[in-house]
């Protein structure tokens, strides 16, 4: 997954059929969580090379 930050834009684009699947899974809870008043908060922290995974909440 390509992820680039263009100002306050963050852009996602996939590069297998995998990932395709993953965005649009995340698309729809995103949405959902615009339509129902919810946030994705982060969760504990994302250091490179030492925690190599970015954990959210739906709040």
């Amino acid at each position: 997954m390509r992820i680039e930050l263009e100002g306050s834009l963050l852009k996602m684009t996939p590069e297998n059929d995998r990932e395709k699947q993953e965005l649009n899974q995340l698309w729809t809870i995103i949405i959902g969580c615009i339509n129902e008043g919810k946030k994705l908060v982060p969760v504990g922290q994302y250091i490179p090379g030492s925690k190599e995974v970015a954990v959210f909440n739906i709040e």
